[in-house]
């Protein structure tokens, strides 16, 4: 039996239980015998009972969905293991056949995102409503499966013909009647999905839950990508897949045993050349292999859940600098740290926070909370905008972070309390020789100013581009030109020796000359 088929057979079985064995069906029983025997005498009488102890008898052994392991609780589908079995019975016929096999796993984007938004409810309903349609654009002889919260797995039965182009066409398909638009109490919705499949050709081994495996790594390099991304298992996958999970062991070991440390960016006001702050930057120092990128093990500690791990270590180190700078004498006006979604989410961060503050005697104003601009432009009013204003409300400086790139909003900066744009490298590259970049800073320099913003341009690489976007007005400055991310360790020295060198050095801002 297909297995939309069975599916809603046992639903219809599961209603009939519920309303032949309620309350009011058993007061109606006797009631039904006796009029069968008024109507038609003793054979209609035995004839009536025999024929609901049948019925009972058979809806006896129904049980809700819920009491079956093998079952998800909301489709009705088989999990996992039917995904595997299927998996194993179809390579066994490609082993002996002409016939192919692939296997294909199908993630809603963003789902969790999308069940806060509209309700668990509208979730569930939608997930059957998808249910319906993959296995609407399957055949029958293909198993549909439900192996993740938001995660559909397909068995493709053997064919003559299953090969890259073909299975290609179909996830396209898949795609396609996910994303079409859903009525949703009287509102259109929409939802999209990434896909990852492997050939049975391409299984690393001829087992079906090393067919399964391999498709679960490619649905991840797809949801690398998503939204309504596409990827196929290939061997360079697995192996990347495989230095994946040793560098997740090794990240984990690297935030308990401190191997994960901010550097410091100084940032300059344009108009003194004097430090006005630092932004706190991690960095992995390997015991064997040096200084690790960030854009190396960052999408690994975000992969693996630790960001907010990550963000306590960056915020107390950051506060433990700003207190020993003091002890110093150094003028270090504040300190930057990049919060993540994962950080804003959390509804205890403002608690958080403020306690680490009294904890090292810093005023909030200190403490400056780098947010990225896409955070900002799409955050609704939740959680995370509530963390934001609250953070500005107790006297943190809230930094808008690489702006430009994520179309936030003049609204969106006003309810988000927004002291500071940041403006994205993007727009800082040959400020000093292109016209087009000069008059794209200018627009954002000339609304922060209407708006009452500070700014600061990051990724200054050249004295060019430090001078000109001193001249058009920005209030501060960051990048390579100025110094590179450095330990806390060398922060003092680079102070001392750049505000020594103030003396000699020329001034780049609007007053100057």
């Amino acid at each position: 039996m297909p297995e939309l088929t069975r599916t809603r057979f046992t639903r219809a079985r599961m209603r009939a239980q519920t309303v032949l064995t309620g309350p009011l069906m058993l007061a109606t029983v006797p009631a039904v015998c006796l009029g069968a025997f008024w109507l038609a005498g003793e054979a209609a009488l035995i004839a009536t009972a025999l024929s609901l102890s049948a019925l009972y008898a058979f809806l006896a052994g129904v049980r809700p969905t819920e009491s079956d392991p093998s079952r998800d609780i909301v489709t009705g589908l088989g999990m996992r293991g039917s995904l595997d079995l299927a998996m194993d019975a179809a390579l066994s016929l490609q082993a002996t056949s002409a016939r192919k096999t692939a296997c294909m796993m199908v993630q809603i984007d963003d789902f969790d995102d999308f069940s806060e938004r509209y309700g668990q409810a509208a979730a569930e309903d939608v997930l059957n409503r998808m249910a319906q349609r993959l296995r609407g654009a399957l055949r029958d002889d293909d198993i549909l499966c439900k192996i993740g919260p938001a995660t559909f797995g397909i068995g493709i039965a053997p064919v003559t013909q299953v090969d890259l182009e073909t299975t290609i066409q179909l996830a396209s398909r898949l795609q396609s009647v996910v994303e079409d638009p859903l009525a949703l109490d009287a509102t259109t919705v929409y939802v999209s999905c990434s896909i990852g499949f492997c050939l049975g050709t391409r299984s690393p081994l001829s087992t079906g839950a090393s067919l399964v495996a391999a498709t679960q790594n490619a649905l991840s390099e797809a949801l690398r990508f998503a939204p309504s991304a596409i990827r196929s298992f290939s061997a360079d996958m697995q192996r990347t897949h495989l230095a994946r999970t040793a560098l997740t062991d090794e990240v984990s070991a690297a935030l308990e045993n401190g191997q994960i440390v901010p550097f410091f960016q100084p940032q300059l006001c344009t108009d003194t050349g004097l430090v006005s702050g630092f932004e706190a930057l991690a960095r992995w120092c390997h015991p064997e292999r040096g200084l690790i990128s960030p854009a190396e093990f960052l999408p690994v500690i975000q992969h693996s859940g630790q960001m907010e791990r990550l963000g306590d270590l960056m915020l107390v180190q950051s506060l433990i600098a700003l207190r020993r700078w003091d002890e110093m004498g150094l003028n270090v006006p504040q300190v930057g740290v990049n919060f993540a979604t994962d950080e804003l989410r959390n509804p205890r961060l403002m608690e958080k926070v403020r306690w680490q503050l009294d904890r090292y005697g810093l005023k909030p104003e200190r403490l400056a909370v780098e947010v990225l601009e896409t955070v900002v432009a799409d955050s609704p009013e939740d959680v995370v905008s509530r963390n934001i204003n609250g953070l500005s409300k107790l006297g943190c400086k809230i930094d808008l972070d690489d702006f430009g790139t994520g179309h936030a909003s003049i609204s969106s900066i006003r309810r988000f309390s927004v002291e500071r744009l940041k403006i994205d490298r993007s727009f800082v590259m040959k400020v000093d020789k292109d016209i087009d970049q000069q008059r794209m800073v200018s627009a954002i320099l000339t609304m922060a100013e209407r708006l009452g913003l500070e700014t600061l341009a990051e990724g200054v690489e050249t004295p060019g581009e430090h001078a000109t976007l001193a001249q058009l007005g920005c209030g501060h400055v960051q990048g390579f030109e100025i110094a590179r991310p450095m330990p806390f360790d060398q922060t003092a020295e680079w102070v001392r020796t750049h505000h020594a060198g103030l003396i000699t050095a020329p001034k780049f801002g609007r007053d100057a000359g």
